[in-house]
């Protein structure tokens, strides 16, 4: 059995998850102190450079499993460093202590574990799509030639693929956030040459005209990655940035994740938290599917009424005579 054989037996051992939480309650104020110090400067930094805040949480989840052994991930692992407003004080406080009893303990809490098993709450919904999304691009990829990932932030798909891959990768997203990745990418020295950067705001420019003119063939297939995005435009943005995938070559796809209506409305103390937590960092959510049972019936009218067709879907959360479902994953495809 190999080292990583051994941490994915240890980290459903019920021992070892009682040593993993002893040990990061012991160091809690550690961790806490480096939260405070993290999310104080990435949020001052964030308003005043114009970067995306809800891209960075991801990208911090992808360096936490590479850095715990889950998910290789060199990309992330050099970007964050290197991320406007990152406090290195910040990272070795929370790091640490998770660190510390991960190796005590060889257990890894599921937030952090990969490929993603079980339940998706939205409390780990940022990083159980990880799984998701890798797996269609595994899947997905040998038999297209471009690869478009829309709303890119900090995501590095582009920047794992294999060195034989026949595909051109196109990355869209706004002018300030991909300005700064550039910036960074530039600074640790990962190869950009098959990657085409797409400077463009969705709810105010055409994209598709954009990305077309830098070298995009809307009549070859393609895959489209919508990690993260559908649920901070609002409902004329998402239903025009679907419709344009729709417009490309027959057999294209789009892989996306997507709240309904319920975490918008719903009064529970999380939704109210993630809500203000969203509003404060001036990336509010706006867009819900309609969560009315089954909400994978309304996804596939909405997803219809924009000219695709679902492919494959996952409902998260419970559907019940009180209970909503809250999101979900799914891919789409051009007919």
């Amino acid at each position: 059995m190999n080292k990583f054989d051994q941490r994915v037996v240890s980290k459903r051992d019920p021992t070892s998850a009682v040593v993993f939480y002893l040990l990061s309650i012991l160091m809690f104020p550690v961790t806490l102190l480096g939260y405070i110090i993290w999310v104080g400067k990435a949020l001052f930094a964030g308003r005043n450079s114009g970067v995306s805040g809800t891209a960075q949480g991801p990208l911090s989840a992808r360096w936490f499993q590479h850095n715990l052994g889950t998910r290789w991930d060199e990309p992330s692992k050099r970007l964050l460093m290197v991320l406007p407003g990152i406090s290195p004080l910040g990272v070795r406080l929370i790091t640490g202590p998770l660190l510390l009893a991960h190796r005590a303990s060889g257990y890894i809490p599921q937030a952090f574990r990969y490929p993603f098993e079980g339940t998706v709450s939205m409390q780990v919904e940022a990083s159980a799509r990880q799984t998701f999304f890798d797996n269609v691009v595994e899947r997905y990829s040998p038999g297209i030639s471009q690869l478009v990932i829309l709303g890119a932030g900090f995501d590095t798909r582009a920047y794992r693929l294999p060195a034989d891959a026949q595909v051109r990768s196109f990355e869209v997203d706004t002018p300030k956030t991909q300005a700064v990745k550039r910036g960074m990418l530039k600074k640790t020295g990962i190869d950009t040459t098959r990657v085409t950067f797409v400077a463009a705001d969705f709810e105010k420019e055409d994209w598709l005209a954009k990305l077309i003119d830098l070298g995009f063939n809307p009549k070859q297939p393609a895959l489209f990655l919508w990690e993260g995005v559908m649920m901070y435009l609002d409902r004329e943005a998402a239903m025009s940035t679907l419709r344009k995938v729709a417009s490309t070559a027959k057999g294209s796809l789009i892989a996306f994740d997507y709240m309904t209506t319920e975490p918008l409305e719903s009064r529970s103390l999380y939704s109210r938290f993630a809500r203000a937590a969203t509003k404060a960092s001036g990336e509010p959510l706006k867009f819900g599917i309609d969560c009315t049972p089954p909400s994978s019936e309304r996804l596939a009218e909405f997803i219809g009424a924009c000219g695709l067709a679902i492919s494959e879907q996952r409902t998260l959360g419970q559907e019940t005579g009180t209970k909503r479902a809250w999101g979900g994953f799914a891919i789409a495809i051009v007919k």
